[in-house]
């Protein structure tokens, strides 16, 4: 199956980053290579690395970037191994830093992946990279029900996150949840009829949750924009588009923090503590997508891009 993935927030993103003809810059989640491309039509003597931990996305990329490949280096890793990556390849400072954290339109819509709810007979997988050996069947079948119902309710929001995972636990007594048919049955099973009526998919948020447990999502983007802001050189800056709150909430507060870090008692006539400023907030409110993004591409619809703009003393 063709990887295809249409990359959200194009335009503004590749904009927001001030593409440099000679700069330096990293896509940490290459996905199909949509935005690079566009940035690599902008660069002369530039340079583009690329990186993914999805197999399936580095073949994608490679082959969309062809045209470029004398610009262009792709690496089979994870964004939170970017500081290392970099660093072997001789970089130490780039002019920009991207990452499009949503789940490529690909592995949505290839059942075998397991991160759609949608096909009832794919297998419970939904690993970003293959390579690992925990999977959505492990989580669901393994985690004890207070550790299940911990993470519906905390990484989906889901106000029936106590009632799945009760429903879960007795399920899996019987014999154990192998597909996402099975599960969706029992995620069904939990909620009431008239809020299934009118809230979306009844899946949604559980699968959102599981997912986001397996891969680390939000650990990884927490541990580690602190170290990409310091990646970044003088007037650099990184883009980071989110779909859903905790991520949103998480890049906001990290881009608050780098632009103001002091930690002294607001009552304090000068600054004791120390702390510097690393740059600021190009976007106070977030970018969002436009009309006609939104008509022609429906999962744009949560896409929200926020920009933290580098700056030395």
């Amino acid at each position: 199956m063709e990887f295809k993935h249409t990359s959200v927030l194009l335009n503004e993103t590749v904009e927001e980053l001030h593409i440099r003809p000679d700069g330096i810059y990293v896509d940490g989640t290459l996905g199909g290579g949509g935005h690079s491309l566009e940035i690599c039509k902008k660069l002369t003597t530039g340079r583009l690395i690329g990186i993914d931990q999805d197999e399936d996305a580095i073949v994608a990329a490679k082959e969309r970037l062809r045209e470029y490949s004398d610009k262009v280096t792709v690496v089979r890793s994870n964004y939170a191994q970017m500081a290392s990556v970099l660093k072997e390849l001789g970089i130490e400072r780039v002019d920009g830093i991207l990452l499009d954290l949503g789940v490529s339109s690909f592995q949505l819509d290839t059942p075998e992946r397991g991160f759609t709810y949608r096909d009832e007979n794919a297998p419970l997988d939904m690993r970003m990279d293959n390579r690992q050996k925990l999977t959505a069947r492990d989580i669901v079948n393994e985690y004890s029900e207070m550790e299940l119902y911990r993470i519906i309710r905390d990484y989906g929001e889901e106000r029936f996150a106590k009632n799945i995972a009760k429903h879960i636990v007795s399920q899996r007594e019987k014999k154990p949840i192998e597909t996402t048919g099975e599960l969706n049955a029992v995620i069904r099973s939990s909620i009431p009829m008239k809020v299934q009526a009118t809230g979306g998919h009844p899946s949604k948020r559980t699968y959102q949750a599981i997912r986001i447990e397996l891969n680390h999502e939000l650990d990884v983007l927490r541990d580690n924009l602190d170290e990409m802001i310091d990646l970044l050189s003088d007037g650099g800056r990184i883009c980071i588009i989110t779909f859903h709150s905790l991520e949103d909430r998480i890049v906001k507060s990290n881009f608050k923090k780098n632009e103001n870090p002091c930690t002294c008692p607001s009552n304090f006539p000068v600054c004791v503590c120390g702390k510097k400023s690393k740059g600021h907030v190009v976007s106070r409110k977030p970018i969002l997508p436009s009309e006609k993004e939104l008509r022609e591409n429906s999962r744009s619809k949560s896409a929200k891009l926020r920009v933290f703009e580098r700056t030395e003393e």
